[in-house]
């Protein structure tokens, strides 16, 4: 049974994971933050966002996220709160959710479940800053939050944030945790770090010119377990790593193929994915729209 059921005024909501299907570093701005250049792919597997509106104005979470994440600090409250003020909004929320996708993996988690509350929420409340002003505010909250409010795969520039929609063809991807986590700060601090590669175009990424993480080479060093990771996947196909790691993917054009290749991942945390066309969340609004 749902600790967050229908009848007691819940209703959920997906938040999808995302992959980086490359990952650069271009140069460095005036105040300090890195240029990039990615693709985001959105897939059909993530967490489930529960929301129950309140009257009283006050923004609770029912029960933890991630273990040992303060209420204050959950980027879902803090989505909240960001809205509630923006709008000069009176009403409040119950936020739970079922986490499903790894923290610090870079699989974007924290950011997806933040996202899916700004979304909702604006509905939920009636707000209607609509998606422009979301993304917006999301880009306070995190560099990978505007692309879920969104909901589109992407090419990205800047530090994330200037968001180009991408048509992707159909993939099924395996997913690998290794379990560790290096916190991004670490990482670009890293003296190995390829700070200015070559800036690419679309159409680079699309011929297959471009490719790679800027962080992989780092981390496979770093971390035997994320090494130990790589090996195993090189051989069903061609390993890459997602965001800042630590989490890995290889991807294939058939379902059966993925299938294959998850059997010979015994005794690795691993599991498939659909790549989607489009946010599982924008389809569960329209639904909603459409009831």
């Amino acid at each position: 049974m749902s600790r967050f059921p229908r009848e007691d005024g819940w209703s959920d909501w997906p938040a999808p994971a995302k992959l980086n299907l490359f990952l650069h570093i271009t140069g460095r701005r005036p105040d300090g933050y890195h240029q990039l250049q990615s693709v985001f792919r959105i897939l059909e597997w993530g967490d489930t966002v529960y929301l129950r509106p309140r009257a009283d104005g006050r923004i609770s979470r029912a029960g933890e996220t991630v273990a040992g994440l303060a209420e204050a600090d959950d980027l879902m409250v803090r989505a909240a709160n960001m809205l509630r003020t923006a709008t000069k909004c009176v009403q409040g929320v119950d936020i739970g959710i079922e986490k499903r996708i790894p923290a610090g993996g870079g699989f974007g988690g924290g950011s997806s479940d933040a996202a899916t509350v700004l979304r909702v929420l604006d509905r939920l409340w009636g707000t209607h800053l609509g998606v422009e002003r979301l993304a917006e505010l999301g880009l306070a909250l995190g560099a990978d939050v505007p692309v879920f409010v969104r909901g589109e795969n992407a090419w990205a520039e800047g530090i994330g944030e200037q968001l180009s929609p991408l048509s992707l063809a159909p993939a099924w991807y395996l997913l690998v945790d290794p379990g560790v986590h290096v916190p991004t700060s670490v990482l670009f601090a890293s003296p190995d770090l390829t700070r200015n590669a070559a800036p690419a175009k679309i159409s680079d990424f699309v011929s297959g010119h471009v490719s790679g993480n800027v962080f992989e080479p780092v981390l496979r060093r770093r971390e035997p377990a994320i090494q130990a990771a790589f090996d195993r996947l090189a051989s069903v196909g061609t390993p890459r790593l997602t965001g800042s790691g630590s989490g890995c993917f290889v991807e294939f054009a058939q379902r059966d193929l993925a299938e294959a290749a998850l059997r010979e991942m015994t005794g690795l945390r691993a599991w498939l994915s659909a790549g989607a066309a489009r946010s599982p969340l924008l389809q569960a609004l329209e639904a909603e729209n459409q009831s």
